[in-house]
């Protein structure tokens, strides 16, 4: 009898999972969401077969009582515990692209990555795109767009971009350099009047376009209080210095060998010291973070550019304009009334044209009245780690600076403009049949040209470059680590993080010869959570599909 009830249990197992499992999978398909893994039904159908064996089982007579529970493994999978969990949200694919295929470990491999930051700073949603070679090959949606009303990210969900909205409004600049309309190294008095002629120090100076577009300006972030600045910027700039003759001292130990342990520890004791000196004496005060800036939760609207001026035009500048770096989105409100003058349209209207041009046609300013379809909520956690909405804010300040919504699909096509122009003057010999870019490739190359006294800070092997941050190729050690080159923006607003990543091809005379540009790996990564850093996990995956592009023939 107990071989026959084993059997009945096994063959219910066995038919209710495949039976559970094969509609469950047909109805998951009908609803257009992504194929479920091999495994997820086997565990369910094996949950509802026992449960159909074990009823036949107490239905027949005169059965043995069943033999009681095994107690549970602690070394084994929670399965029965998964069992009761609700599904995790899945975000309804687009049909994956004919070059995925080329690249299942890859996706499968950065998939696990935004898994790990997801998880790591409890993001509600995030969402991903990735080209190769000017094609999209994945996009994916993790989480929620819309906690409260379960709405799940998917590739179309519009996020926030933050600061990648400075490199966009490049694009509007270095069009109207290109036309001759505006120079780039004239006061920019000449253009907006309306912002008052600036001195430091007692000594008047002059502040041009290229310094606002790379963050030299001297013009203040949110940070009001330039003795908060000034002191963290020496502090850096003492810890950065203490660090290189601390690196200095450890290889010229190593290098007088079995002589040096007398001065190591010598050496140790005095970077202990000093350190010690540090914190007593020369600690700087405390400066809020940029979600502490009042400034940050404007709610007010503002017209035009050119009234968003007031809101820092009569400040002091903190430092000479060039001697310094100091990130400033306020560089890019009077960069948007430059470009306003220059081009003769206002600032939105003229950026709307780039966008119709690139064809990033889901990319707008953000705004609270207009219906944007496929809008997320924004999120961030209070002072008892509680998930809550963020607050309403007004971006009508700094458009130019951070005030843009978009979607992976078309950060993608951005970057892939921004490759193709840098690139294609590299191809023109090999093929003149080949269209020119929106920008021009000597143009593209000074974007992309690291400019001195500057900082990146995001990666800290870069320099700020023109509206981008740009990392350099470079190898000090054989078979060491070898530094790619590439050039990415992250983003950081209230409730929204973000990044766009350009990896180019490392080219060679075979590759100008038989293939056609763009030639890379683009990333653009959003996500509905504040305070994100998402550069390192955009490179990380930009690398894992470099490993696989060499398989596409």
């Amino acid at each position: 009898m107990y071989r026959l009830l084993s059997a009945v249990t096994a063959r219910a197992a066995t038919t209710g999972g495949r039976a559970w499992g094969c509609g469950r999978r047909a109805a998951h398909q009908r609803a257009g969401l992504p194929p479920l893994g091999p495994g997820w039904a086997g565990g369910l159908g094996l949950g509802l077969g026992l449960a159909l064996g074990v009823k036949l089982a107490g239905g027949l007579r005169g059965a043995s009582p069943a033999p009681p529970a095994a107690a549970p493994d602690p070394e084994a999978p929670p399965q029965a515990e998964l069992l009761e969990q609700p599904l995790a949200p899945w975000s309804p694919q687009t049909p994956a692209p004919p070059h995925a295929r080329h690249f299942v470990r890859a996706i499968d491999n950065s998939r696990d990555l935004l898994h790990r930051i997801k998880d790591e700073v409890g993001a509600p949603g995030i969402v991903v795109g990735v080209s190769v070679d000017g094609k999209e090959v994945w996009s994916e949606g993790l989480g929620y767009a819309d906690v409260e009303n379960r709405v799940p990210c998917k590739p179309e969900t519009v996020m926030r971009i933050a600061s990648i909205s400075k490199s966009l409004t490049m694009v509007a600049i270095a069009k109207l350099w290109e036309a001759g309309k505006l120079d780039l190294d004239i006061p920019v008095q000449h253009y907006v009047p309306e912002f008052p002629e600036k001195e430091y120090e007692g000594e008047k100076v002059s502040v041009t376009t290229r310094l606002l577009i790379s963050h030299l300006s001297g013009i203040r972030h949110y940070e009001k209080d330039m003795k908060k600045v000034k002191e963290e910027k020496a502090y850096k700039a003492l810890k950065m210095m203490k660090g290189m003759m601390e690196s200095d001292q450890e290889k010229e130990l190593k290098e007088k060998g079995g002589k040096s342990n007398e001065k190591n520890d010598f050496a140790k004791a005095k970077v202990e010291q000093d350190n010690e000196t540090k914190g007593r004496n020369s600690k700087p005060c405390k400066k809020k973070n940029d979600f502490e800036q009042g400034e940050l939760y404007l709610k007010e609207k503002f017209e035009n550019s050119i009234e968003s001026l007031r809101l820092f035009k009569n400040d002091p500048l903190f430092f000479k304009p060039g001697s310094q770096f100091l990130y400033s989105t306020f560089g890019y409100t009077l960069l948007a009334a430059i470009v306003e003058r220059a081009s003769g349209y206002k600032y939105l209207d003229y950026m709307q044209k780039i966008f119709h041009d690139l064809d990033m046609l889901t990319t707008v300013q953000e705004e609270n009245e207009p219906v944007i379809y496929n809008r997320a909520r924004f999120y961030v956690y209070n002072k008892k780690k509680r998930l809550v909405n963020t607050p309403y804010v007004d971006n009508s300040y700094k458009w130019a600076g951070g005030g843009f919504l978009s979607t992976v699909g078309d950060l993608l096509k951005f970057g892939n403009v921004m490759l193709y122009g840098y690139q294609v003057g590299l191809f023109k010999n090999s093929n003149e049949n080949l269209l020119p870019g929106y920008l021009k490739p000597e143009t593209m190359l000074m974007i992309w040209t690291p400019v001195p006294n500057t900082e990146m800070s995001w990666d800290k092997e870069g320099k700020y470059a023109m509206a981008w941050g740009v990392v350099e190729k470079k190898q000090t050690y054989g078979s060491c680590r070898k530094q790619r080159h590439y050039a990415s923006h992250t983003g950081g607003a209230v409730g929204a993080s973000s990044v766009l990543l350009v990896l180019p091809e490392e080219l060679d005379a075979e590759a100008l010869n038989n293939k056609v540009p763009p030639r890379g790996i683009v990333v653009s990564i959003i996500c509905n959570m504040q305070s994100v850093g998402l550069n390192s996990t955009a490179l990380k995956i930009a690398l894992e599909f470099d490993k696989d592009r060499s398989d596409i023939p």
